[in-house]
Parts: structure tokens; C-alpha cells; sequence
């Protein structure tokens, strides 16, 4: 299921989820089940989040490495 949401999404329902436990108004099988749904988008979100850092420092690499490639070429 989570593979299938975006991080935005995913981020909404966590959003959604905790301001229903804040309510403290559900029964204790519903709270248990919404945090262990919370639980599963927290470490989803943090996979994404390592994802996207992982490609800026990649595109900051790959910029960085042209860039001296272009001052190289151009002495």
C-alpha cells in the first residue's frame, strides 16, 4: 500500500491520524491501529526523505564535477 502513495499523501494522513489521537475520543483498538498506520508512514516518509537527499547530493556532485570540468577546459 505505502509504495503506491506519494510523500504528500502520505504526510496528509499522518496530519489526519494525529489529530485524531490528539482527540483522545476513539476506542483503544481504533488508537492502537492508527498508530501502527502512523508508525508505517513515519518510516515511509523517512525512506523518501533519505531517497530525495540522496539524489541532491547527487545533482550537486554531478554540478560540481561539471563545473570543473568547464574551468579545465577553459584554461
Amino acid at each position: 500500500m505505502m509504495e503506491k502513495i506519494t510523500f504528500d499523501q502520505a504526510m496528509k494522513r499522518l496530519n489526519e491520524i494525529v489529530a485524531a489521537l490528539d482527540k483522545n475520543e476513539l476506542e483503544l483498538e481504533k488508537a492502537i491501529l492508527l498508530f501502527e498506520e502512523g508508525l508505517q508512514l513515519v518510516n515511509f516518509c523517512e525512506g523518501k526523505l533519505k531517497g530525495f537527499e540522496n539524489k541532491i547530493e547527487q545533482l550537486l556532485n554531478n554540478s560540481e564535477n561539471q563545473t570543473e570540468t568547464q574551468h579545465e577546459t577553459d584554461i
